[in-house]
């Protein structure tokens, strides 16, 4: 019988305040080790938390972005356990009563949308940072990043392969940036992701889970599904159990491995936190925060697919962030005439350059107006799109504007009928064979025609103009 994957996930997100959840401690990232501590994050013997309620703000927004509800009473608790990057011996989190709850989010399948339940997001601390590698065989601890507040967003066990996995959590990395709450970068640990999977036949219940922890790129999210769900039906079919455990993807060998024994939550014997009284915000927060939501990505694709007629595929591409949408909608403000050809060129061209730079859209080296400027002399027939591309290469690294560097090196487009006739007969003078064949019924070789006279103009020509011309002639 087919075996079917069961998938819940479990996403870190570290909220982007400027301070620490509980104290006032920077959060700014890169600084030198232990440099960004205080008593409090530090876990000093009578040091009290205060709530940073910029992070409840930002976590609020979160809930009502995927149409959860926002408990107006929430509260925290202890969750112990000990680890070198714990310096408390417990985490601040929130157990029983979570301050967001019942939310969801749809994400593209084969067979179409599919809604994946959300079945809450509590705030919590993070803890520090475990430093292993070139150290001479000893282990270093990292506490700058202990107590930035997360986000824990823990998902149904509603997905039913990787690769659902893998959508359900690029809708809610692009959510999170487009809300301005979290940077979310993979890299810096800003973005993780357990996963809990199990496998079983089709219509039985659930089989027993392993958690995969610490998952931080998409890429690697995918492999380790897909190796412990096989992992899991070979064990099976061959007669073994699956053991509740928590387990880590090693991407070298491509392969997971048992962690230690899956903790359940009497293990970490939570209680309520002592120093933070309950958690009460007012329906007026709410709907102040609400009303100061923006555009959210979905609505924001409609819009683009109905007001400037994109495809839903650009449409989703430049919504991925809010810095790459307002982009495109001052390109189009520059360049109202075709919407359809910016989309083209930010898409195509200039995101392509700007991956080989490493850089985003808001590190651009030219503006919206100056990309509006180049897709004017593309429209006015100034420059062919293929002089064009060479143009925005310059623009890039020259910072110019697209006219100065056409008058520059001479790329006007070459628009003269008499002009282009000469070239045309000039290369059906030095290719006679390839004409007679041509007259002969090998109509291919017009392709080889156009080419020439394109060479023979430097690219400069116009190709329309070309192919009109060229099909008179050689009819002539």
């Amino acid at each position: 019988m087919s075996w079917e994957v069961v998938i819940g996930l479990e996403v870190h997100v570290q909220i982007n305040t400027k301070t620490k959840a509980f104290c006032g401690c920077s959060t700014t990232f890169g600084a030198e080790p232990n440099t960004q501590t205080c008593p409090v994050c530090l876990g000093m013997p009578g040091q009290l938390p205060v709530l940073n309620m910029e992070a409840v703000n930002k976590t609020v927004l979160t809930g009502l972005a995927i149409g959860a509800r926002i408990n107006l009473e929430s509260r925290f608790d202890r969750k112990n356990y000990f680890y070198p990057d714990l310096p408390k011996g417990y985490q601040i989190s929130q157990f029983a009563v979570p301050l967001v709850e019942h939310g969801h989010l749809d994400i593209p399948t084969q067979d179409g949308e599919k809604r994946i339940g959300i079945t809450r997001i509590h705030m919590e601390e993070d803890a520090g940072k475990s430093l292993h590698e070139g150290l001479d065989g000893v282990s270093h601890i990292d506490l700058n990043r202990s107590g930035i507040p997360l986000m824990e967003i823990v998902s149904e066990p509603d997905m039913r392969s990787a690769d659902e996995a893998v959508a359900y959590l690029k809708k809610l990395h692009q959510l999170v940036r487009f809300l301005d709450v979290s940077d979310a970068d993979m890299e810096k640990g800003q973005f993780r992701c357990d996963a809990n999977v199990s496998v079983r036949r089709p219509g039985e219940p659930f089989g027993t889970r392993t958690e995969l922890k610490n998952l931080n790129s998409f890429r690697f999210i995918k492999q380790a599904i897909e190796y412990e769900a096989m992992r899991q039906i070979e064990l099976i079919e061959d007669g073994g159990e699956v053991v509740q455990e928590t387990r880590l993807y090693d991407s070298a060998k491509g392969e997971t491995r048992s962690m230690r024994g899956k903790e359940e939550a009497h293990d970490y014997r939570y209680f309520p936190e002592p120093d933070l009284p309950p958690l009460r915000i007012t329906q007026q927060q709410v709907d102040a925060i609400r009303d100061g939501m923006p555009e959210l990505p979905a609505q924001m694709r409609a819009r683009f697919e109905q007001e400037y007629g994109l495809s839903a595929y650009d449409a989703d591409v430049l919504s991925q962030t809010r810095e790459l949408a307002a982009w495109y909608e001052a390109l189009v403000a520059a360049h109202p005439a075709d919407p359809k050809r910016c989309a083209n060129w930010l898409a195509n061209e200039l995101l392509g350059r700007l991956k080989e730079l490493g850089c985003e859209i808001s590190a651009s080296p030219i503006s919206p107006q100056q990309m509006a400027g180049l897709l004017d002399r593309i429209a006015d027939g100034t420059i062919s799109g293929k002089i064009a591309k060479d143009v925005l290469d310059e623009m890039i690294q020259s910072g110019k504007d697209a006219d100065a560097i056409i008058e520059a090196k001479g790329l006007k487009q070459l628009n003269d009928a008499d002009a282009i006739d000469a070239l045309i007969r000039q290369v059906l003078d030095a290719n006679p064979q390839q004409l007679e064949q041509y007259r002969a019924g090998k109509v291919k070789l017009f392709g080889f025609f156009v080419g020439q006279v394109m060479k023979a103009s430097r690219g400069q020509a116009n190709p329309a103009m070309v192919n009109a011309r060229l099909k008179a002639l050689l009819d002539d």
